[in-house]
Parts: structure tokens; sequence; C-alpha cells
């Protein structure tokens, strides 16, 4: 599941490269989408124009096509381009896609958890957790990230100076 739902050499939650690189690809496919929403991008020019390794991009490609958020023409015109507009593609999405749940409790969803004595209410943490989650992930697309036009509440906890602190 890559880092994103687990702690990483102390550093907090953090999110994959995997979904880091294929958020950046489908960005780089909605500018084409815009341009022209048929048309198809070759693999080596999304990864050059993103500069992500292009092995690792395949296998990224190959699970957002799984998750029909990409779709691939084949041959010598062949590349890739959307499945769906930008504005149905939510961040959520591609990070189920290519790490699976947005958040896990030693790999259980966090509603399949059960403690018993004094940690008796953690499961509804891990569950507030992943909705507080949900509530940013889902609520951005792809056109949201691309416009550079966040949803309010997102833009409200960004204004926090706090947020922008390591902790």
């Amino acid at each position: 599941m890559g880092c994103f739902a687990q702690s990483c050499d102390n550093q907090g939650v953090q999110i994959s490269a995997r979904v880091d690189y294929g958020v950046r690809a489908l960005l780089v496919l909605t500018d084409q989408h815009h341009a022209d929403e048929k048309s198809v991008l070759k693999i080596e020019s999304i990864a050059t124009m993103q500069d992500i390794p292009l092995k690792f991009l395949e296998s990224i490609l190959i699970a957002l096509k799984h998750a029909d958020i990409v779709t691939s023409v084949r041959g010598k015109e062949g590349g890739y381009r959307l499945a769906q507009t930008p504005d149905a593609v939510s961040i959520a999405d591609v990070m189920r896609a290519l790490e699976g749940p947005l958040a896990a409790v030693r790999s259980e969803r966090p509603e399949s958890t059960e403690y018993d004595g004094v940690a008796e209410h953690l499961k509804e943490v891990w569950v507030a957790t992943r909705a507080a989650l949900r509530s940013v992930l889902e609520a951005i697309s792809l056109e949201d990230v691309y416009r550079g036009e966040l949803p309010k509440h997102v833009t409200k906890l960004l204004s926090d100076k706090d947020a922008w602190v390591r902790r």
C-alpha cells in the first residue's frame, strides 16, 4: 500500500510516489483533454513532461486503465487519454485506484477494528480520520487542481497558518 496510510520513516502520513506521479500524469492528460478531448498522448511524452520514470509510469497507467480513469489507443499513433471528464475524477478516485483504501488500520478497514478497555473508542478516531481524508480528497477533482480552484472548505484549511507548518 505504499506509505499513504502508514507512517514512513517517522515523517507522518505520506502520499506515495505512485499517487503523486499518477495525479501529475493525469493533470497532463487533463491539459490534453482541454486542447482536444479525443487526442492521445504517448507515454514517453507524459513521462518527459513530468519527469516520471517510464517503467513506473507504465504500471501506474495500467492501474488507472483498470479503474476506467484512462483509456489507451494502440498502434503507432496510440497513447493515453482520460476515460472520463476531468471534473468526474476525484483525487480520492486516483488514490484508491493506485493504493487501495484511503485509510486502513493494520490493513483493515477502520470500522472493522475492535478494541477493549481504555481503547474501546479508538475505532471512532480511525473512522473519523478516514472521513476527514474523504472530505478533502473526494471533493477535489482533476479539473479543480488543473484550474487551481479548490473547494472553499479546502482553501479554508489552507488559510490556517498551521497547515503549512511541519509537526
